[in-house]
């Protein structure tokens, strides 16, 4: 798949703000600082379409940048990081949790792990509530630049096997050098045909 365009389309702060206009979306969520913003820019082949940072949590609502004028990739806030207070990290987690459960145009949720780290309890508790819901999800281990090719297949072994996880359900990427993005798109392409 080839993308051609995206722009930024709005970011939302409650329900009245998710976009709900029968396109195809496709979710990014992770740890603060895990690269998701990253992770997108490289996708699109832009360097500065969603807003990256060398301080974790900026992300707090959730963006929408429309690409190819027909799907949507959506940046949803970091988890277990950002310096804020508790009231604020319960309204980031109503807005993740409203994103995913109610809405018809999500194809799939991406849920980012820095591939040289094991899961924290907050990556646990991600994918038990994408699986009791039934959500669509794939594992993307990013930085995998950061490692020997060898090193990163043992890493992703490691990481299924915590998980209970098939290793199939996995994918190793890098924003940095490219790795694994020509593979994701085609993932993209594949969801969006089917």
């Amino acid at each position: 798949m080839k993308i051609i365009e995206a722009k930024y389309i709005t970011s939302a702060v409650d329900r009245n703000g998710l976009i709900d206009d029968g396109k195809a979306q496709f979710a990014f969520v992770g740890r603060s600082n895990v690269g998701k913003s990253s992770l997108i820019n490289r996708l699109v082949g832009q360097k500065r379409l969603a807003k990256t940072s060398s301080t974790p949590g900026l992300t707090k609502m959730v963006n929408y940048f429309l690409v190819n004028e027909s799907f949507y990739f959506v940046d949803l806030p970091g988890y277990g990081y950002a310096k804020t207070n508790r009231k604020n990290k319960d309204m980031w987690a109503e807005i993740i949790g409203l994103y995913l459960t109610d809405n018809p145009n999500l194809q799939c949720v991406f849920v980012l792990f820095d591939i040289r780290h094991s899961p924290t309890e907050l990556d646990r508790e991600m994918i038990k509530f994408l699986s009791a819901y039934g959500i669509s999800f794939k594992i993307l281990l990013t930085k995998a630049d950061k490692l020997a090719k060898s090193k990163a297949f043992q890493a992703l072994g490691k990481i299924a096997k915590e998980l209970g996880l098939r290793q199939e359900a996995f994918s190793a990427v890098s924003s940095e050098s490219g790795y694994g993005i020509e593979n994701l798109l085609n993932f993209i392409e594949g969801k969006l045909e089917a």
